[in-house]
């Protein structure tokens, strides 16, 4: 039986999308997870750590879904749908949520940190991550690796350069991180399948990682979306590749 465009269309441009929480994609849309489990190695970190920073946070989520904290656990986050998330979410945890920007400087003292942990942030801060560690503190991160997803972002946009396709290529992290002083001490990459059921998990999709298709809405891409829909139906799902990076870094004693 083949699914209507419009009303698949419309519920996915009706659900919120604030915070991290993926669970509306359950049975819409697949993804494989990276063999490192970051959650899992961030959870091992902190249950080690004495102070622990998780950066952009997001809604919580992950943060949210270890067994164990530092003694002392601050999440930043600069969007203010996710600030609220967040804080509903990890307060009750004991964890405290700090509205900042994503950018420099984060309010926080100099080595104050022995772990310093991020999912997917939109941007790195280096010479900032460097300062607010303490010696011999680590930064652990789950990185989006290059050409993430872009299967998904050439449908619409059209072929892009090798300079965007490789912006955010490991080297840049290695070199970002040395350059502020951090010894790398792992660094990893995996391609990893996913798969988009049905139009509306792409439309959610889209407008939830607003970075992958800048400005992205149905009204300015229906054409293209509705032709999206018809391959889907006709073809199966619609195959793209996201692109994860482990990185462990340490500031020297």
């Amino acid at each position: 039986m083949r699914r209507d465009f419009d009303a698949l269309v419309a519920e996915a441009e009706a659900e919120p999308t604030e915070g991290w929480d993926f669970s509306w994609f359950e049975g819409r849309a697949t993804e494989q997870r990276p063999s490192w489990g970051y959650q899992r190695l961030m959870g091992e970190r902190m249950a080690r750590a004495t102070a622990a920073l998780d950066v952009q946070t997001g809604g919580g989520e992950v943060l949210a879904g270890i067994p164990r904290y530092a003694p002392s656990t601050v999440a930043t986050e600069g969007w203010p749908p996710n600030v609220e998330a967040a804080t509903r979410l990890l307060h009750p945890r004991g964890v405290v949520v700090v509205a900042c920007p994503d950018e420099p400087a984060l309010p926080f003292a100099d080595g104050a940190f022995d772990l310093v942990v991020c999912r997917h942030p939109v941007t790195v801060h280096w010479a900032e991550i460097a300062r607010i560690l303490a010696p011999g503190g680590t930064y652990l991160a789950q990185h989006v690796g290059p050409a993430s997803v872009f299967e998904l972002v050439e449908y619409f946009l059209g072929p892009q350069p090798r300079e965007v396709r490789e912006s955010r290529h490991e080297d840049h992290d290695r070199a970002g991180a040395e350059a502020a002083g951090l010894d790398v001490v792992d660094l990893r990459t995996e391609r990893l399948r996913m798969e988009f059921l049905d139009i509306g998990a792409i439309v959610y999709f889209l407008r939830k990682v607003v970075w992958m298709v800048p400005g992205f809405t149905v009204d300015a891409h229906r054409e293209r979306l509705r032709e999206l829909h018809e391959l889907i139906e006709d073809e199966g799902p619609f195959v793209a590749h996201s692109s994860r990076i482990l990185v462990e870094a340490r500031r020297p004693e």
